[in-house]
């Protein structure tokens, strides 16, 4: 069972926890929360549990740290929707993991009774291999979001477009490390160990 739940990463000289989103969830919020190693310069990640984040919570934060953030809603560690927001209310999303983002964003046919029957036809496939071409499809317009978002956060890395489509291209078993190695793609400092801490 893989991990659900959203990943943020904001720059702040506070910790995150302290965020007007954070401050009203109480004391057992620590339980639910999972700080990764820091990168340099302020920026932080913290792993939320499912139930903590509110897609409103994203322009409070922004707000709050006076620099561009973002979010990844991360569902069973396979797939991740990545939603960047900078200081001028300029937004970006892409998905992680497409094959498996495809299939979960597939629509099941009215006059069907039994999804588990219909996952086993050939139609199935088919429209996955077109809900995969039209997520392909939106990805260089994805990496150019994203490496806009990234310069609005003051990263000045020889990022290359075709270095981030290949990147939310790729499947990776678990979709954490596509997230972690997206922002070290984007130039952001790369923190001894981009994993969570124990």
């Amino acid at each position: 069972m893989g991990f659900s739940g959203h990943l943020v990463f904001a720059r702040s000289e506070h910790p995150l926890l302290e965020a007007p989103p954070f401050g009203s969830t109480g004391p057992g919020l620590r339980d639910d929360v999972h700080e990764w190693q820091p990168r340099p310069g302020g920026w932080q990640i913290l792993q939320l549990e499912q139930g903590i984040w509110e897609d409103e919570h994203l322009p409070t934060l922004v707000e709050w740290t006076g620099a561009p953030a973002c979010v990844a809603d991360v569902s069973d560690s396979s797939i991740a929707l990545v939603t960047g927001l900078d200081t001028n209310g300029h937004r970006w999303q892409a998905w992680l993991n497409l094959d498996n983002a495809a299939a979960l964003l597939v629509e099941d046919p009215e006059d069907v009774d039994d999804v588990s029957l219909w996952m086993a036809t050939p139609e199935f496939e088919a429209a996955i291999g077109h809900k995969r071409a039209e997520l392909d499809a939106e990805v260089p317009a994805d990496a150019e979001g994203a490496l806009m978002w990234a310069s609005a956060a003051g990263v000045h890395a020889t990022a290359q477009q075709s270095r981030i489509e290949k990147l939310l291209r790729a499947q990776e078993t678990f979709v954490e490390e596509l997230f972690a190695a997206l922002l070290d793609e984007l130039g952001f400092p790369e923190a001894a160990h981009s994993s969570p801490q124990p």
